[in-house]
């Protein structure tokens, strides 16, 4: 059944014929964010990973395309805003859980189809739109944003392929440059978005909530307190 964000007329009703997608897990304690313990606690990094992936389903939201998809391991929770289709991931490394959510995206469009993860906080709905409009308007074949750890961001691709995800290596400091690379091998014309800083980290915690304010993700931050680590040599 076509939920809230679909739409008979899609240009009509000024939407992009596009799905945006979300790849996300279940802001679970000891499942998410493992990297920001010690400094956090595990319920503390699960709660700053709702917040992230909060503030990042609302930006994804706020874009006018015809379909919003949210691509889960777990649990859908009280996070969850209205109008998303959800659905499971399945497989087994990161590179095939992307291969089959795009797989399965495209069983219901073949639309130009965009996912992020839940990493970025201070995404915002202009970034996301531009991401979704050269694909649209056919001036990019694939639109792309690196990571500052090495890794990405955001892939989106006019064509839905899951061949071009599946087997690259991810979760390493080169997964952006090889997935760029693979971009280029399959002959795609590549737009390139800002590159983000993902939370990982502590620090990158505390940048990334300096740099975006007014997100749930920074109130969160702000409200756990600051987090110093002594090391101990």
């Amino acid at each position: 059944m076509p939920d809230s964000t679909r739409s008979d007329n899609p240009l009509s009703a000024g939407l992009l014929p596009a799905q945006l997608m979300v790849i996300a897990k279940e802001p679970v304690p000891g499942r998410v964010k493992t990297r920001l313990t010690p400094a956090y606690t595990p319920a503390e990094a699960a709660e700053l990973a709702e917040a992230a992936l909060a503030d990042t389903l609302a930006a994804v939201a706020s874009v006018g395309v015809t379909r919003r998809i949210l691509a889960l391991a777990g649990s859908p929770g009280r996070w969850l805003p209205p109008g998303f289709d959800v659905i499971a991931q399945r497989g087994g490394g990161l590179d095939e859980r992307l291969a089959w959510a795009l797989a399965d995206a495209l069983v219901t469009s073949p639309d130009p189809l965009v996912f992020i993860g839940m990493d970025t906080p201070q995404v915002t709905p202009a970034l996301l739109a531009g991401a979704v409009e050269p694909l649209v308007s056919g001036t990019a074949d694939a639109t792309f944003g690196m990571a500052e750890d090495g890794g990405f961001w955001l892939l989106g691709l006019r064509q839905i392929d899951p061949a071009l995800v599946l087997g690259v290596p991810m979760s390493r400091a080169d997964t952006g440059a090889r997935q760029l690379a693979r971009l280029h091998q399959a002959g795609l014309r590549v737009r390139m978005l800002p590159e983000l800083a993902d939370v990982d980290t502590a620090g990158e915690a505390e940048r990334i909530a300096a740099a975006a304010p007014g997100s749930r993700f920074a109130a969160r931050v702000r409200a756990l307190g600051p987090r110093t680590l002594v090391t101990v040599r």
